[in-house]
């Protein structure tokens, strides 16, 4: 039976058999390694990170003693639930990433990782509830990720197109929407996204692309 450590892009845990393309964690451990249920927590800090799925040959017992691993779609998923590139196995991505992120909030200094972290921590989560952000759809960036506008599911816009998300990939496409969208990814991820940080997608098929 798969662990509920699968991650929607709410933010929320679920069990299912598809792993995705990257893993990720909240900071430490919040889940019980006797048990291995749903947690009732939903962090262990501010520091919610997505990672790769491999790094220098590590090995772990997953959701054992160590840290909650969480395991995500697509980085798209992972940024919409508040995640942000991890800078030990994807140095490179958080780079970019917090580049991008300062051209688009129009920052002076280059603020340090857990600046970056808290800002994401205000705009992700209400307690334990996902926040979400009312925005013109229009003016969403490609990866931004929003609720399906009948209230049921998830959409990732992309170009001309929004694509309906599943835990092993993106579905059908419909049109682009228009007007007021209920927004899952956090402003300060949205800015970068609107100013050159490109993530990794998963294709219908399950296989990544960017």
């Amino acid at each position: 039976m798969p662990l509920p450590n699968r991650v929607k892009p709410d933010g929320s845990l679920f069990a299912d058999p598809a792993r995705g393309l990257f893993l990720g964690n909240r900071g430490g451990r919040f889940h019980h390694p006797g048990r291995q249920a749903l947690p009732r927590r939903i962090q262990a800090s501010r520091q919610w990170l997505c990672c790769v799925l491999s790094f220098k040959e590590r090995r772990r017992q997953v959701w054992g003693s160590g840290y909650t691993e969480l395991f995500f779609c697509d980085e798209v998923t992972a940024l919409a639930a508040g995640h942000r590139p991890c800078m030990e196995c994807r140095r490179t991505d958080a780079l970019a990433y917090r580049e991008a992120l300062m051209r688009g909030l129009g920052l002076r200094h280059t603020p340090l990782f857990p600046e970056i972290d808290a800002i994401l921590d205000r705009e992700r989560r209400e307690g334990r509830d996902k926040r979400t952000h009312r925005l013109p759809a229009e003016t969403l960036p490609d990866g931004a990720m929003i609720l399906a506008p009948e209230g049921s599911g998830f959409l990732a816009l992309r170009g001309a197109v929004a694509l309906a998300w599943s835990p092993t990939g993106y579905g059908a496409q419909r049109s682009r929407p228009v007007g007021e969208a209920v927004v899952l990814t956090p402003p300060a991820t949205l800015s970068a996204l609107a100013h050159g940080y490109v993530p990794a997608w998963a294709s219908s098929t399950g296989a990544p692309e960017r």
